[in-house]
């Protein structure tokens, strides 16, 4: 059944962000969210600025009370193939396309946006601005945490659930140690000379 709003669905507006696009290892993640004007949520900003326990009640209002919500990924095969610039737009796409409204306008976090069939800008800092872009940040960011802490239980040893997949001493330890797995990104040059330190042709 189709949802009747008290406004013009056309002139909706989405906020975009990704999160991952520096970590070794795991898909880059992103969000789309139209948020409902007629439901605050009072305390949205950059998700790097609030604590984990924030994000996650945040990241439960938001999908309580946003009018819809999709996150998306690029894969690590997609990462290595295609570029960590180029896959981070390929899984705002995704999200963008994925939403159950069609916005009329897309703010993305950042200098870039992808290529889609809607009016789009970009932002620098939006996600310390704009209140929908603040919340798309904060569903990429505990998404992709969710994920750590599922790759943590698939693949011990590497400390994904403490590091993030990030280039922390202990997780370049762990790669020295274990050698590179079907999470790391292979084109990022610490997993790159790992991968050749554990017997492997470039």
């Amino acid at each position: 059944m189709q949802q009747q709003f008290d406004w013009d669905v056309s002139g909706l507006t989405a906020g975009v962000d990704e999160a991952g696009r520096g970590p070794l290892a795991g898909p880059v993640f992103a969000a789309a969210v139209i948020l409902d004007q007629r439901k605050t949520i009072k305390g949205l900003k950059d998700s790097k600025l609030l604590t984990a326990k924030r994000r996650a009640h945040l990241f439960d209002e938001i999908m309580d009370k946003a009018l819809c919500v999709q996150v998306a990924q690029a894969s690590v095969e997609e990462i290595d193939s295609l570029n960590i610039l180029h896959a981070s737009m390929l899984a705002m796409k995704r999200a963008i396309l994925g939403l159950r409204l069609k916005p009329h306008w897309v703010r993305v976090d950042g200098n870039r946006v992808p290529q889609v069939d809607v009016l789009i800008e970009a932002v620098v800092k939006g996600d310390q601005i704009h209140p929908d872009i603040s919340a798309a940040s904060i569903v990429a960011k505990v998404s992709r945490d969710a994920w750590c802490e599922e790759a943590e239980r698939s693949f011990p040893g590497y400390g994904f659930a403490a590091h993030k997949g990030y280039a922390t001493a202990e997780h370049l330890a762990a790669l020295h140690r274990l050698g590179p797995c079907e999470l790391h990104r292979r084109s990022f040059e610490p997993v790159r000379r790992a991968w050749v330190e554990h017997g492997h042709a470039r």
